[in-house]
């Protein structure tokens, strides 16, 4: 194409767009010849307009999309809902990451609360099984009092002919009828029961969330600081272990493991109440170091 293009004058070249106008431009007493409209349409076959004219229109080679399939592209691109949700948590999670964020959501603020939290509940836990134990104990130890009491009672005087002696009650006697009535509400408090089940109860919950303590911590920080929090919070969970572990001996009647049974749960509740300082400390850690969630 070049080689016709150089085949025309350049001042021809510059004229012949505007060339059809001077021939029908109004001249006073002429109209436009036969020539002049010959020479126009004439015009329209040299080579460069006849190469405009008949280039071919180049089609791209990507097919063209319908409305159908326009929408249909939409909406494989468009999220859905599993990927949404996903994205949304990753999302969520990106500012809680302590350490390398391969743990997400579990790094954040939230989850290294839910320690403080549930051994906060089991620490008044902790207390109110005491008192259901204690509980049951006087139920026990009520019976003891009461029958040694009754070997203290004076046998009642008769009369000759065996009718008893009417008598004031003795101040022993008195005590006996008032021990008598206190055993009866406390059978009806079912103490025992009670007292097993919130000692289970307490000794699930204890050691999975003692453990998830430290599981967390290395979670956050890719390590653990052994210190007094963690050392009583170890032992806290082992005198649990041991505390559960003499309930056979005590079922059988075993005075010693039953006061065994208490003494362990007096230092698990010293230990418990030693730890809020030093995890009072923690707790402001993990609000300086780490964000929500």
């Amino acid at each position: 194409m070049l080689e016709e293009v150089s085949q025309i004058s350049v001042p021809y070249l510059l004229l012949w767009p505007v060339y059809p106008l001077f021939l029908y431009l109004p001249v006073p007493g002429n109209r436009p010849t036969e020539d002049s409209m010959a020479t126009t349409l004439g015009l329209l076959k040299f080579p460069i307009l006849a190469q405009k004219n008949n280039t071919p229109f180049i089609h791209s080679k990507m097919p063209l999309l319908s409305n159908s399939s326009k929408l249909d592209v939409c909406k494989k691109d468009s999220h859905s809902p599993r990927k949404l949700f996903t994205e949304t948590i990753q999302h969520l999670s990106s500012d809680a990451l302590a350490v390398g964020g391969e743990f997400g959501i579990l790094e954040g603020r939230s989850f290294a609360l839910i320690h403080p939290i549930v051994m906060g509940g089991l620490l008044f836990y902790t207390l109110w099984a005491g008192y259901l134990g204690w509980q049951w104990r006087r139920v026990r130890t009520t019976q003891n009092e009461i029958s040694e009491l009754k070997r203290q009672v004076k046998p009642t005087p008769v009369t000759p002919e065996g009718t008893p002696v009417e008598a004031a009650p003795s101040p022993v006697e008195l005590k006996i009828q008032q021990l008598t009535e206190e055993r009866k509400e406390l059978i009806k408090g079912s103490y025992r029961d009670r007292h097993f089940n919130a000692g289970s109860i307490l000794l699930g919950f204890g050691v999975f969330e003692a453990i998830g303590g430290g599981v967390n911590t290395w979670f956050r920080t890719g390590k653990l600081f052994p210190g007094p929090h963690l050392f009583a919070g170890a032992g806290i969970t082992v005198l649990w272990a041991a505390a559960a572990a003499l309930v056979p001996a005590m079922q059988k009647g075993n005075e010693t493991a039953r006061n065994l049974h208490i003494a362990l749960n007096a230092i698990n509740v010293a230990l418990f109440l030693w730890q809020i300082p030093t995890g009072i400390d923690i707790v402001f850690k993990v609000f300086e170091f780490t964000k929500w969630p």
